[in-house]
């Protein structure tokens, strides 16, 4: 999904505005940004993907990207 940016809603419609987020949502992205977590997520559920620091929260295997399957954190790299 792409990232949506509020307009100025004084020069747009609300219909506009609406189109907008609608386009956002449909239009792919070429990568995906993690942000550095420094503690477990308080909410995920399998299929979550994370990239932990490994030194404050470390989910097993260091810092890394893992993702959340079959009952804990799997490292990816």
């Amino acid at each position: 999904m792409a990232r949506y940016t509020p307009g100025n809603m004084q020069d747009k419609s609300l219909s506009d505005e609406l189109e907008k987020i609608a386009q956002a949502m449909d239009t792919a992205n070429s990568m995906l940004n993690l942000d550095m977590l420094y503690a477990a997520p308080k909410k995920f559920r399998v299929g979550s993907m994370v990239l932990a620091d490994g030194a404050v929260w470390n989910p097993g295997a260091g810092e890394g990207v893992y993702v959340y399957r079959t009952g804990g954190w799997k490292l990816l790299g």
